[in-house]
């Protein structure tokens, strides 16, 4: 490939930052994909939309060929992958080879119990009923951002005398139902009981709109905190009470038991202790 000059759309990149965003993606993870987008079209010297599967493998070829690491060729690939999620097309990167990144072990940063206290305290103490509404939903469901932003008022739903929320994935269908505790019912209702108007949106912003997970990181980062730390913080709490990893990963939706089982990290198993425990009378 030759290159011939940047031949990416900025409205393409648009459109692209506006969906990653919505995919829950932190400007700066933004920032970096729609990089690597500018840099694959002018090495490629084609317009995005027109690539397929060979011209992404002769571009990590080339970066592999240019001694780049197998984190950075790994950092292209997966913006490059997100990108044909967003055209439609991501089974035309199945087949690719690339260089093995090693496996982060480390658990996901999370808030230990005087912290999570602290937090709503603080967001408590500020008397805003969205914002705390919206924290305790964050902090005991495990949702991702763009997933409450998703939420209508018709998503809490009764199931055997029991409330629960509906997740729902990008065609709008169900993908799990999370059950809600006594706090985050407390504070949706006192939140839903001080809406000015009726509507089917659940969070709505000051401008009387959706809110939007930019809006939501904003409001959180006063509270020097990221949606992303308050959803491994349920993870990590569920694992720490006992929660066996299948029942956390279904509740968290992840698709891979993989991404679950890094909350595992942290917790030596004594194997005596578990013999004794399965076999005792």
């Amino acid at each position: 490939m030759r290159k011939t000059g940047p031949y990416v759309k900025s409205s393409t990149l648009q459109a692209f930052s506006e969906w990653l965003l919505k995919q829950d993606k932190s400007e700066n993870t933004i920032k970096t994909y729609t990089g690597v987008l500018s840099k694959f079209s002018e090495w490629s010297g084609l317009d995005l939309e027109e690539t397929g599967s060979q011209h992404v493998q002769a571009y990590l070829d080339h970066l592999d060929y240019s001694n780049k690491s197998a984190g950075t060729i790994e950092k292209h690939f997966v913006a490059l992958s997100m990108f044909f999620k967003f055209l439609g097309t991501p089974q035309l990167l199945l087949n690719i080879d690339r260089k093995a990144k090693p496996q982060k072990q480390g658990v996901p940063e999370t808030l230990d119990a005087p912290e999570r206290d602290a937090l709503l305290k603080e967001v408590e103490g500020d008397g805003n009923l969205r914002n705390i509404a919206i924290v305790y939903i964050l902090l005991h469901t495990g949702i991702r951002v763009s997933e409450l932003c998703d939420l209508n008022c018709s998503d809490i739903v009764i199931k055997d005398e029991r409330k629960y929320i509906n997740v729902r994935n990008s065609k709008g269908e169900v993908d799990r139902m999370v059950p809600l505790s006594q706090d985050a019912c407390i504070h949706i209702e006192n939140y839903k009981s001080s809406m000015k108007e009726k509507t089917e949106v659940l969070f709505i912003s000051s401008y009387n709109q959706r809110i939007t997970p930019r809006s939501v990181q904003y409001m959180l980062r006063k509270y020097n905190v990221h949606p992303h730390k308050l959803r491994h913080t349920f993870c990590k709490q569920l694992i720490d009470r006992g929660v066996d990893i299948q029942t956390v990963s279904r509740l968290a939706g992840h698709k891979d038991l993989n991404v679950t089982k890094r909350y595992l990290a942290e917790h030596s198993i004594n194997l005596d202790d578990a013999i004794e425990k399965a076999f005792s009378k």
